[in-house]
């Protein structure tokens, strides 16, 4: 009787502990990752950097290389499928629309909670390698 309502007890406890995480996930890709309360002064920010071609390839090489952004984005921008929550597709012209550079360099710099996307810049890459990739992330619009 006492292993029944241990066993019980335990597969209750690893039920709960399996759902926890996915409750962190966020349930719309459009939903900002940028704290409300920071989320108009990170908008406002623009690449210090002209979208040149130069930059742009500068990006695509940090994106396959040392970024690590392939990873889990794909060659193709659109994401690699994962358990929980996919990473960003890049090619969604609606998601593109709506996030500001700023925005991108956030997550860059701070993660995205809730997702498996880590912090890059200052961890493995430079600010203006991370606005480099930015400007390469923007040629998959639409894609």
């Amino acid at each position: 009787m006492r292993i029944q309502k241990l066993f019980i007890l335990g597969a209750g406890l690893l039920i709960i502990l399996a759902v926890q995480p996915v409750r962190a996930f966020h349930p719309d890709v459009y939903t900002p990752r940028v704290p409300p309360d920071q989320l108009e002064k990170i908008q406002e920010i623009e690449s210090p950097y002209p979208p040149t071609p130069e930059r742009i390839e500068a990006g695509r090489q940090i994106y396959f290389g040392k970024g690590l952004c392939v990873t889990c984005h794909s060659k193709s921008g659109k994401g690699v499928r994962m358990p929980g929550h996919a990473p960003r597709n890049f090619t969604d012209t609606q998601w593109q629309d709506a996030r500001t550079d700023g925005e991108l360099m956030w997550v860059l710099k701070n993660g995205s909670p809730g997702t498996g996307m880590p912090k890059r810049v200052g961890q493995g890459i430079t600010e203006e390698e991370g606005w480099n990739v930015i400007q390469f992330i923007r040629t998959f619009r639409g894609q």
